[in-house]
């Protein structure tokens, strides 16, 4: 495949596919799910294939195999538009045996009671997210994430990143969205998240389960939310926030609208670390509100670059959103999961990031070196606390940020660019 921009799922995928019948991929639309599939499969059927999607359902309905024919890896480019295709798949793997047969891609989540078997042994899920900045090109990944967790004594020092706050700012509003690098100008690489908050909005949200929403609504929402990123808000503060500037909505309506978000891959929360520091009460739980890609909170807003060097305190929200995202990204293949943690003195981490094999990480998100004190602080104190409680010791402490010059601190606190990280 010509110009392939190689992803971090690349390997998992050829790791799985070695491994076991078949694999999943899933995430957002446009994420590029469909490409990567592309890559490492030898035949190929899209379902979403205006000419051909008839004919598709119409196999689907009377001989679901007839779609599974065609050289192995045989990629299934939106699976749910046929649901009964998993099981299908479920049974081929069976029959056939062997690894490597089928790679599913799906923009949606399935609901169980459309499904008859888990697929547990014979179906991998991936998670694909949108770029990272390492991924499109602007991170110049000097510094490794999984050096930082497995060599102790790395040398960071000194290490520079090629981004500006301008370009920063500018690669934030476009988006990880594979798309966006092939069009001509900045101007259609902005409008590529605007596009994609107005087709979820218009079309998405309703053709998911075919209930017809409320295209402003479901705006609305998202404009909302946005205007909470990275704090661990309660759902009813936004929905007093939806009530007092937009429109009256219910509870009951707000969480299903939610849930359509999130079984698209548009949401994704972060949830609070609750460790045995301190009595669990004292922990706050509230998930932090986050989305796939920092761009649909732009887009969400209405906002630009201009608009954002203008309010680098918004910026700083939404920066944080891109930290999460290329986090999640980067430590996908040792099993990396983000948490956050908050307790009722306010002490607060921004990021927790756990390994599969017990490690773990203490990291700020500080966009410029003014905020570089209270970020070390608050690492420092909770590390501090964690060593009273003879707890595992967390294997760095980290502040990501905006800025150009990577440094240890005195402190033993890593000050890390997020375009030299990868």
């Amino acid at each position: 495949m010509k110009n392939y921009l190689k992803r971090y799922l690349d390997d998992e995928i050829e790791k799985y596919l070695e491994v076991i019948g078949a694999i999943l991929i899933v995430g957002p639309k446009w994420c590029g799910k469909t490409t990567t599939g592309e890559h490492h499969a030898k035949s190929i059927i899209k379902l979403q294939d205006k000419d051909k999607i008839k004919s598709y359902l119409k196999w689907a309905d009377i001989k679901p195999s007839k779609l599974l024919e065609g050289e192995k890896p045989r990629l299934i480019d939106e699976w749910q538009i046929a649901p009964v295709l998993w099981d299908t798949v479920r049974n081929s793997v069976d029959e056939l045996g062997g690894e490597g047969l089928y790679i599913l891609t799906g923009s949606t989540i399935v609901e169980d009671s459309e499904i008859m078997h888990s697929g547990t042994g014979r179906i991998h899920k991936l998670m694909m997210r949108p770029m990272s900045l390492y991924e499109s090109g602007e991170s110049n990944g000097k510094i490794s994430l999984v050096d930082l967790f497995y060599s102790p004594n790395l040398d960071i020092d000194g290490i520079t990143s090629d981004l500006s706050i301008e370009e920063l700012i500018f690669v934030t509003c476009r988006g990880g969205w594979p798309e966006s690098l092939n069009k001509k100008s900045k101007e259609a690489q902005l409008l590529l998240p605007y596009v994609y908050v107005d087709s979820i909005c218009e079309n998405d949200a309703s053709l998911i389960d075919g209930v017809k929403r409320d295209p402003n609504r479901v705006k609305t929402i998202l404009a909302s939310y946005a205007r909470n990123i990275s704090e661990s808000t309660k759902d009813s503060t936004i929905i007093s926030d939806i009530n007092a500037n937009f429109e009256n909505i219910s509870k009951t309506t707000y969480y299903q609208y939610i849930d359509v978000l999130k079984r698209l891959y548009v949401i994704d929360n972060v949830k609070a670390w609750s460790p045995n520091i301190r009595s669990k009460t004292s922990i706050r739980t509230s998930s932090k509100k986050q989305f796939i890609d920092p761009s649909i909170a732009v887009a969400a807003l209405g906002l630009t670059p201009e608009l954002l060097m203008d309010d680098l305190n918004t910026f700083g929200f939404i920066f944080e959103n891109l930290c999460i995202r290329d986090l999640k990204v980067y430590s996908s293949a040792i099993g990396g999961r983000v948490s956050f943690y908050r307790d009722r003195s306010n002490l607060e981490i921004d990021c927790v990031l756990h390994l599969k094999d017990g490690k773990y990480a203490l990291i700020e998100f500080k966009l410029g070196s003014m905020e570089e004190e209270k970020g070390a602080k608050n690492l420092l104190k909770l590390n501090d606390s964690i060593a009273r409680k003879n707890m595992k010791q967390p294997s760095f402490l980290a502040i990501i940020t905006g800025g150009e010059l990577a440094y240890t601190r005195k402190d033993g606190v890593k000050v890390i660019p997020i375009g030299c990280l990868r």
